[in-house]
């Protein structure tokens, strides 16, 4: 299964997105990548955002809606633009990986088979985050989507922007998805933050992307070394920290009347 979405409230409006946290390949893109077992164990601790789907379930459970891709990004990136609009192209990291977070061939640059990824995982993940941000819009009136990722506390060689800030925790804003109460909001629960540094914007499903203004969008990345033990331990106490702090995020954006 390429995704999972588990049920919340008929009535929340929040989804709690989680694209980043699996380390499942398919045997059809693994065929492709050209790293040894030991180079792709070492890939796959840098890249993936480990035990963010444990904090999203935790701090959702029961009410919120949970979006959660369960094969790792080498696969697809379902964030990322799937053409040139995407300035991580620049660094061989469009949707679909052609390089590693040094800079090495994760998979050799074949437009057919980007294409066959795109067709079998991307659309159809990008299609059904649509529809259920659609079915948050008719049953709440709008919908707010909570990106729950983190981030090395040293910067990776494929960070455009790695130079900049490294907080506890870095918000991702849109200038037009990203109302000013949701940014203050997730600033007042999670303590220590800053904005668009180390990384920037939030993710809105292409169909609502700067159309619809009734979906707001926030994305979270939380320094792993403040609840896990880098690059791809085991989790600390600072998860269950992080989680309480999204649970108190949730209830804002629930209650929250424009």
């Amino acid at each position: 299964m390429t995704f999972t979405v588990v049920p919340g409230t008929a009535e929340s409006p929040v989804i709690l997105h989680v694209p980043h946290g699996s380390r499942a390949l398919t045997s059809h893109a693994r065929s492709r990548i050209r790293l040894d077992d030991a180079a792709l164990s070492t890939e796959l601790d840098l890249m993936t955002d480990a035990h963010t789907g444990l904090i999203a379930s935790w701090a959702g459970a029961g009410s919120a809606w949970i979006f959660r891709n369960e094969l790792s990004r080498l696969v697809v990136d379902p964030e990322r633009f799937p053409d040139s609009r995407e300035e991580m192209r620049t660094v061989g990291m469009g949707a679909v990986y052609l390089r590693t977070a040094h800079g090495a061939v994760l998979r050799e640059d074949d437009p057919e088979h980007v294409e066959e990824l795109l067709v079998r995982h991307y659309r159809p993940y990008a299609a059904a985050m649509t529809e259920l941000v659609d079915a948050r819009l008719a049953a709440a009136g709008r919908a707010v989507i909570l990106d729950v990722h983190s981030y090395p506390s040293r910067a990776l060689p494929y960070e455009l922007h790695g130079s900049g800030k490294r907080p506890p925790v870095c918000l991702g804003v849109d200038s037009f998805h990203t109302p000013e109460w949701l940014c203050e909001a997730a600033a007042g629960v999670f303590g220590e933050v800053e904005v668009n540094t180390p990384f920037s914007g939030a993710y809105v499903p292409l169909k609502h992307y700067r159309r619809v203004p009734e979906v707001s969008a926030l994305m979270i990345e939380i320094r792993r070394d403040t609840y896990m033990t880098e690059p791809g331990g085991a989790a600390g106490p600072g998860l269950d920290v992080a989680a309480a702090a999204l649970v108190d995020l949730l209830r804002l954006c629930e209650d929250h009347r424009s």
